[in-house]
């Protein structure tokens, strides 16, 4: 497997200081042009926040749960709480962990306590538009983070261009078998049929892989992105296909891992896709169980969602790179860009300190040290 670099580019470097954009819904076209287990975590004021604290107001951040992916504990609150300091912002991250009405909850009691900003990763757009809503009523203003609200009442979204994290997987897939897919015989594992971005990677990747000759012989989306129940919808379709397959398309690295688990159950070892470039799925592939992993440096879009905060509370103008429609109409889109990860850029992640050497290495560190990881 060769190096790779999936049109990948750091956001503008206006991102940092103060951003925002726009893009499209279900099929993200953009323009240039334009509760339990949750734990609150507050920065203090500084002089950089002046301006915007003068807007009035703090900032209440939603992750959406624990349990579907390891960024949002490990990556995206840490990287919130250290730019809202470094803001000078008051910022209150908490999660609702895989439950809609705690969300709500949370959100309502945000709104009671004063903030000036919301900004939620929507567990589904019915719900998430229903906070905004709510919000919105209250003179609270809206971020969409990570997750678009079809529906909703954002003022702007913060995201990685998803459409191109579905074309790294579906490029990647192709990749993984050195450009012979001629009759390969695959098993697409897509996300949540509740969260639009899973639509937008679904379209990414199967646009990508649409002439490359790959026989698709089952495919089901997992809902609420639940890694256990992945393990079994994924041992149904390798049972449906007899166990004649080639390749796994699947949508992150917790569903990838899962579809591991049951492969390694039938005595297979075979190329699978991923995202989030996680610990566990860099350790995947430097093992050779997955294939490639897609990596958003989650820095950006936490930095690019603080700044449109900051923004937002000190009304000023947003900076916007493109421009989405959430059905509701057009909004500002700040829009972050990805890299492919396959076994040659392991190390990318980790020295950008997106993750722990210590951790991806631990038990692999004849792996490590070949790949250049540490």
């Amino acid at each position: 497997m060769k190096r790779t670099w999936k049109t990948a580019a750091t956001m503008l470097a206006a991102l940092t200081l103060l951003a925002a954009a726009c893009g499209s819904s279900d099929d993200e076209t953009t323009s240039d042009d334009a509760n339990d287990g949750a734990t609150a975590t507050t920065a203090s004021s500084a002089e950089s926040g002046e301006e915007a604290a003068a807007g009035g107001g703090s900032v209440g951040f939603i992750l959406p749960d624990s349990a579907s992916s390891a960024r949002w504990e490990s990556f995206d609150r840490p990287l919130i709480t250290a730019a809202c300091e470094e803001a000078g912002l008051e910022c209150i991250i908490q999660n609702a962990e895989g439950d809609k009405d705690n969300m709500a909850t949370i959100a309502d009691q945000m709104i009671a306590d004063g903030i000036g900003v919301l900004a939620i990763v929507n567990l589904d757009s019915e719900s998430g538009a229903a906070i905004q809503e709510k919000a919105a009523a209250a003179g609270v203003m809206n971020i969409d983070y990570d997750r678009l609200t079809l529906g909703g009442s954002a003022d702007v979204y913060v995201s990685f261009d998803n459409v191109a994290v579905g074309t790294a997987q579906g490029e990647g897939l192709i990749q993984c078998f050195a450009g012979d897919t001629e009759g390969k015989n695959i098993i697409q594992l897509h996300g949540s049929p509740t969260d639009n971005n899973a639509t937008l990677f679904r379209e990414g990747y199967q646009a990508a892989i649409a002439d490359a000759g790959f026989n698709t012989v089952g495919e089901e989306a997992v809902p609420d992105w639940d890694n256990a129940q992945a393990g079994v919808i994924f041992e149904q379709l390798l049972t449906a296909a007899n166990g004649q397959i080639d390749g796994v398309l699947v949508a992150n690295d917790g569903l990838s891992l899962a579809s591991q688990a049951v492969l390694a159950d039938n005595g297979l070892v075979l190329p699978t896709t991923g995202q989030d470039a996680t610990v566990e799925g860099l350790r995947a592939i430097l093992q050779g169980t997955q294939c490639m992993t897609v990596y958003k440096p989650v820095v950006e879009e936490a930095n690019g969602a603080v700044a449109a905060a900051a923004a937002l509370l000190a009304g000023t103008d947003l900076g916007a790179n493109a421009t989405i429609n959430n059905e509701s109409g057009d909004i500002p889109y700040v829009q972050a860009e990805v890299q492919s990860i396959f076994i040659d850029d392991v190390k990318i992640p980790v020295a950008d300190g997106f993750v722990p050497a210590e951790d991806v290495c631990a038990g692999l560190e004849d792996l490590c040290a070949e790949y250049g990881v540490g």
